[in-house]
């Protein structure tokens, strides 16, 4: 699989409008190559410099198996027009929670999407290892982006 977005290249700056320091706005995302088996998809955003561990970013599961993009700007509801739920990021909220590290070097944030074999049976307000968990023997294939982001 394929990830990609408009909002910022591989490897480079995160835009401050995606961040803490702007409007908080999720980035748009593209995906294609998908496994033809896919039931759903599920998407995670981390940052694994954070000073007391990984700190999750966004949970975002069960979209459609059709779904080929999101829109940038997710409203933070636990449960989306089309069916997709979101799960809690590490600031204990609902929905995307954009880079907001502390000053120096630049941190990683990584967004990680996952094609499943099914719709997955997990409440929205789910943890990262709820999600984890639940996909655990239905993860066909992943596909990561990568972005940086500093003060």
């Amino acid at each position: 699989m394929i990830l990609s977005t408009t909002t910022f290249q591989a490897g480079q700056p995160i835009p401050r409008v995606c961040t803490c320091d702007g409007e908080d706005r999720s980035p748009d995302l593209e995906w294609s190559e998908v496994p033809v088996q896919s039931r759903s998809f599920a998407l995670v955003c981390d940052d694994p410099d954070a000073p007391r561990g990984t700190w999750v970013h966004w949970v975002l599961f069960n979209l459609p198996a059709d779904a080929v993009q999101l829109s940038a700007g997710v409203p933070g509801r636990p449960e989306l027009p089309s069916g997709p739920r979101q799960g809690v990021n590490s600031s204990g909220k609902i929905g995307y929670s954009g880079p907001c590290p502390p000053p120096g070097a630049p941190h990683r944030y990584y967004f990680r999407l996952y094609a499943l074999d099914t719709v997955l049976n997990v409440s929205a307000g789910a943890s990262r290892a709820d999600l984890d968990q639940a996909m655990a023997t239905h993860v066909l294939a992943e596909a990561t982006l990568m972005g940086t982001y500093g003060r």
